[in-house]
């Protein structure tokens, strides 16, 4: 297994590109890197590492603190699309903060992306902050995620609404489902995370969701976790890729079955500890390759080796 440094991605950016998808069809999903992970001074970079890592697709922050900026996205989405596409990366889907309609960024965002031809956005987060009027915050959840749903089914854009864990509204597969059941497919469906599904669904429950959820998936982000029990109680840790407790031969068996096409995205959420900030990028990197060959592997399996 080869190892880069971002120093050493970087210098041998210039070689050979990505394995072109000339022998890939419509129908396989794209692999991309959540962008978070890469936060790089300038787009040029963050195409060439992709790009070196052999990436096909970025996953890109159009957010607060993203790649792209919300109050800049249009002078700032385009040049990061074309930096990407200069070295033959895709960008199947940003990731956003978008709640509602009423956002100033929405109309921008969606209209930007859908312009440069970005199929797919995901939404920000909204919480459960209120127990005692479940219905009620569920519905009015419901009505901004309808209200944004309008405006990307008239950009031509498609959303994805993501299940997190913990005290996010979407959590629980069933309210995830029920806050769409009404829309649009051409306008907003899932995105599914089986890290999250299983943390909240345990042995049974994440897959239970996915069929579901499986008819309207748009996209899939993958991360891995463990319990461990701590001072405080038992709590999640993140992990490596294919380390932790998601059945992950077993979903992407179960993802290619679906027909599923969209892109998936890699996470690499566990906390890596160096003594130096160069240090612990180069340990980041090494992390990406190394979950990266381990998704590469699962997905093979699952849809067939280039």
């Amino acid at each position: 297994m080869l190892s880069f440094t971002r120093r050493q991605l970087l210098a041998t950016a210039v070689a050979a590109p990505v394995a072109a998808s000339a022998g890939e069809t419509a129908a396989r999903p794209t692999l991309c890197l959540f962008t978070k992970h890469l936060p790089l001074s300038s787009y040029k970079e963050l195409a060439a590492t992709l790009r070196s890592m052999g990436f096909p697709g970025a996953d890109l922050t159009v957010r607060p603190r993203g790649h792209v900026l919300p109050e800049n996205v249009e002078r700032d989405l385009p040049l990061a699309y074309e930096a990407l596409s200069a070295e033959g990366v895709e960008i199947p889907l940003i990731t956003t903060g978008l709640l509602s309609r009423k956002d100033p960024a929405a109309r921008p965002t969606l209209y930007s992306a859908a312009g440069l031809g970005i199929p797919l956005f995901k939404l920000g987060y909204h919480r459960y902050r209120d127990f005692e009027d479940l219905d009620g915050q569920l519905a009015r959840v419901k009505a901004d995620v309808e209200g944004l749903a309008a405006i990307s089914g008239h950009a031509g854009i498609i959303g994805g609404f993501h299940n997190h864990s913990g005290t996010y509204v979407g959590s629980a597969l069933w309210d995830h489902w029920w806050i769409l059941r009404d829309t649009d497919p051409q306008q907003i469906g899932f995105y599914f995370d089986p890290c999250h599904a299983t943390i909240e669904g345990g042995s049974a429950g994440w897959e239970i969701g996915f069929h579901r959820l499986k008819d309207r998936l748009q996209m899939v982000a993958c991360k891995d976790f463990f319990w461990e029990k701590q001072a405080q109680g038992w709590k999640t840790r993140m992990c490596p890729l294919g380390q932790g407790m998601v059945n992950y031969p077993k979903f992407f068996e179960l993802l290619a079955a679906s027909g599923f096409s969209g892109p998936i995205s890699l996470h690499v959420e566990y906390k890596i500890d160096a003594p130096t900030e160069v240090r612990r990028i180069d340990k980041e990197m090494l992390a990406i390759e190394t979950d990266y060959n381990y998704l590469r592997s699962v997905y093979d399996r699952a849809f067939g080796a280039v």
